[in-house]
């Protein structure tokens, strides 16, 4: 079976996970990192050699102030205990987005997690953390304009925020929505897309198998006709 070499997830229905158990929205949350940690192992596992999730969106400041402050709060709790499990696995940690709104002490924690695992190579995990698409694209113009560099789409993409990974192959959204939530505009543009019904706690191995085994038997043909994929090799070359 074909495996993704990139997967990147949107990760959608914490809250709902909570609010249908009478909990506070928090505890989806909670229960989401445990549900990330098992897709990070689970990737792992099947020789999936980049991971991009959504974890927090530049309009999520926008979500209750309670819920905003607990959310950075599991944040730094989930730098402390994760990272070094992180470490020993060999997984190198990526956090993608605007750092400007976010307080010293993660910014610093985020950093130090980036520095602890640079060296690492078995995966390579990307947590977007106030990011937005649009964002992403506009500050990698501004980079180009600042530098006087001209604005074309081969410049633009080395100024991405996720330049240093190719583009995902597999676009996964949790939760029942069917859209991308200004989520990789510019790197999703021939991902494959795949929606789940199952809230992001709930997403399981098996979950992720179906994902997998979906993308497996896509058809990517990036602008060519099906019959020029099939063709020999040799008249291809031609």
């Amino acid at each position: 079976m074909t495996t993704p070499h990139h997967i990147a997830i949107v990760m959608d229905g914490n809250g709902r996970w909570a609010t249908r158990r009478l909990l506070p929205r928090v505890a989806g949350h909670k229960k989401g990192v445990d549900a990330l940690r098992n897709c990070v192992k689970h990737c792992m596992e099947r020789g999936v050699k980049v991971l991009t999730v959504f974890a927090f969106s530049s309009e999520n400041w926008n979500r209750p102030a309670e819920e905003v402050s607990g959310l950075m709060e599991l944040l730094a709790l989930a730098l402390a205990r994760e990272v070094p499990q992180l470490q020993a696995e060999g997984v190198q940690l990526h956090f993608v987005g605007n750092r400007e709104g976010l307080s010293d002490k993660v910014r610093a924690g985020l950093a130090q997690a980036e520095a602890a695992t640079a060296g690492n190579q078995r995966l390579v995990f990307n947590v977007c953390f106030n990011y937005g698409g649009r964002w992403d694209i506009a500050q990698a113009a501004a980079a180009l304009a600042a530098r006087g560099e001209p604005i074309t789409e081969g410049s633009l993409d080395r100024a991405m925020s996720l330049a240093h990974v190719g583009d995902p192959d597999l676009l996964v959204r949790t939760g029942g929505e069917q859209r991308i939530s200004n989520f990789l505009l510019w790197q999703a543009a021939y991902s494959e897309l795949y929606f789940s019904d199952k809230l992001w706690p709930d997403f399981d191995e098996a979950a992720l198998d179906a994902a997998i085994a979906d993308y497996a038997g896509r058809e990517r043909r990036f602008g060519r006709t099906p019959e020029q994929l099939t063709a020999p090799r040799a008249r291809r070359a031609a």
